[in-house]
């Protein structure tokens, strides 16, 4: 099958365009200008130079594919740069969905994240109202919505190594976040799935008429908490780690001052979420690869030790 690549060259993209290569298919990727080495074996994938507001390279990319990709997602926005949710996550969708109805491609697979459902963060609500344009177009659609997404980086950003670098790395204490006011209660929790398993479950919605019009949860076999996490992390990478409680209360009120800082660790918007959890079994990501998920533990985060 020809299909287009809309963020081929981030950290889950390099992934998903591993995982369909290696299933026959025949790929071509939307890549920023200058970013063409981004794409791992790039012999056998047609770059096309550009982003997401070219509509010349968007038809370009599109033109003579039988399915679309869409993997754009960015974790805090950047609005000097152009850079917002809404702008990347949403409207990209739009642009791309309405090129691919001109070119008549039916077949469209979007990631999503899991807990968008409770839209209380322009995070949250842009990658929602993308799956309601899919979903409730003229396309033969699927939405995957991936738990938090760790595996070797590849130099991209991923979320073991986030923690290591903010947290684990620097000599001080790391934060043990929780949403109540006691640690005893409110434990923020995740259920982190590799990148491997959600590439192939990508591949496997692709293949699969019987996915079409529904929504995937991809987790991993485990819930763990943000201080269980931690602890992985440090003991993957060889470190001892101090752990110190901290309510998501306080450290709101820290981002309320600080949050426009770029090297401050987490948004407001992102503490929000945090406290809602992110958290969703195993049993879509199983259905889907017909395996046993990969667990975030420490021989799976050797990478964190390079």
């Amino acid at each position: 099958m020809k299909v287009a690549i809309i963020g081929g060259t981030g950290f889950i993209g390099s992934y998903v365009i591993d995982a369909m290569r290696s299933a026959g298919h025949e790929l071509r990727a939307l890549v920023r200008p200058g970013s063409e080495g981004k794409l791992r074996d790039g012999d056998g994938i047609e770059a096309v130079a550009g982003d997401i507001d070219s509509g010349e390279a968007i038809r370009e990319t599109l033109e003579g594919a039988e399915a679309v990709v869409y993997l754009v997602g960015i974790l805090r926005e950047a609005p000097r740069q152009g850079i917002t949710f809404e702008r990347t996550q949403y409207q990209g969708v739009v642009d791309v969905a309405d090129a691919a109805h001109s070119f008549g491609i039916r077949r469209f697979l979007l990631m999503s994240a899991n807990g968008v459902d409770a839209e209380a963060t322009p995070y949250q609500r842009s990658k929602r109202n993308a799956e309601r344009y899919v979903m409730d177009g003229d396309f033969d659609a699927t939405v995957l919505r991936p738990s938090v997404v760790f595996g070797d980086p590849r130099g991209r950003m991923e979320f073991a190594t986030q923690l290591y670098e903010d947290i684990v790395r620097p000599p001080l204490p790391a934060i043990g976040l929780h949403s109540g006011w006691s640690p005893s209660r409110g434990a923020v929790m995740m259920s982190p799935v590799s990148a491997n398993d959600v590439a192939a479950a990508f591949t496997a919605a692709l293949d699969d008429p019987a996915t079409i019009g529904r929504t995937y949860h991809l987790g991993g076999p485990d819930a763990l908490s943000w201080v269980e996490m931690i602890r992985r992390v440090a003991r993957a990478a060889g470190k001892r780690k101090i752990i110190l409680p901290m309510p998501i209360p306080v450290m709101r009120l820290a981002a309320t001052v600080l949050d426009w800082l770029p090297l401050f660790p987490v948004t407001r918007d992102q503490l929000t979420m945090l406290e809602q959890g992110n958290v969703c079994g195993d049993g879509d990501l199983r259905s889907l690869t017909g395996r046993d998920p990969e667990a975030f533990t420490a021989e799976r985060l050797t990478y964190l030790a390079q």
